[in-house]
């Protein structure tokens, strides 16, 4: 059994039994409907099929990340029972936990000399940085050492491909990311963004898609092109989903049947708490390990029509 301790945030989007099986530690970031505080516990305080009700509702929503004091008092009972700790953290490009996770390791590396506590930044986000936990799970159980484990991870962050499109535009002008005007005409014309997350784990607008059928065939095509292997791709997929599971199926559909030799069935898990309080209902994600994003013209293109 690995000496350290593998830990991420609850915005990794995959579910508590997952996190357990995977011996992967995770800490809660938090949210606020209507003012009332709530922990982003994976669906438990809330379940998403309300959550995402509530949202469409009209119910006002705010997050607020996991700060340096929760990380110092879960990193230290680590360190107490004599274990290290390697910690992802939500993209840097859409939070500043990395940094509130950075000043706990630096307090208690000066209590705990001896122990090591070492922060990644993910630049990934959703069940995207979950499928980057579940490959590092991987590797410390095939013997990895922290150091290599921490390694790998740097230098393969970016292999892990985040491609979203939304078929509700309402939340994108709640939000500020269009105008009212743009949210109107968008809808009137049935457009779907198609968005990927950049080099800077920063989430990109590329493509206004008109219709849901061709954005379901546009997200697997953009797999198809950037999968290690191709068509061949043997690795596993993820998807996240928040209140459009029809939606997250036809896409697993043609997931599944176009690439054969993938690693077992497509999971669907739900967009959680924290990053669903953004996207809103009827976003899908696909997620997938392909080629770097810090070579990918896409990851650093203006949007496309």
């Amino acid at each position: 059994m690995a000496q350290y301790v593998l830990s991420c945030c609850s915005t990794a989007d995959l579910t508590p039994e997952h996190f357990a099986e995977r011996d992967i530690h995770w800490f809660p970031f938090h949210f606020f409907m209507d003012e009332k505080e709530y922990l982003d516990d994976l669906g438990q305080s809330m379940d998403y099929t309300d959550f995402y009700r509530k949202m469409a509702e009209g119910a006002d929503t705010r997050t607020a990340q996991v700060n340096s004091e929760e990380f110092v008092e879960g990193f230290e009972k680590f360190l107490q029972e004599g274990k290290d700790v390697l910690h992802v953290t939500l993209s840097s490009g859409l939070s500043g936990v990395y940094n509130s996770a950075c000043i706990a390791r630096d307090l208690l590396m000066e209590k705990y000399p001896d122990r090591k506590i070492i922060i990644i930044d993910s630049l990934g986000a959703s069940s995207g940085y979950g499928l980057l936990m579940d490959k590092l799970a991987d590797l410390r159980d095939e013997g990895y050492t922290l150091e290599e484990l921490a390694e790998w991870a740097e230098e393969h962050k970016l292999d892990v491909h985040h491609w979203f499109f939304s078929t509700d535009l309402s939340f994108y002008v709640k939000g500020g990311r269009i105008s009212k005007a743009a949210g109107w005409f968008g809808t009137i014309l049935r457009i779907c963004p198609l968005l990927n997350m950049d080099c800077q784990g920063k989430l990109i607008p590329r493509y206004k898609v008109r219709g849901k059928k061709a954005v379901i065939n546009m997200i697997v095509d953009k797999m198809a092109a950037h999968a290690d292997k191709g068509l061949n791709y043997d690795g596993k997929v993820y998807i996240s989903m928040s209140a459009c599971e029809e939606d997250a199926r036809a896409v697993a559909d043609l997931v599944e049947k176009r690439f054969k030799k993938m690693k077992g069935k497509v999971e669907i898990n739900n967009v959680g708490t924290t990053i669903g309080s953004h996207t809103g209902p009827g976003t899908v994600a696909l997620f997938f390990f392909g080629d770097s994003r810090s070579s990918d013209p896409e990851s650093a293109s203006p949007e496309k029509n």
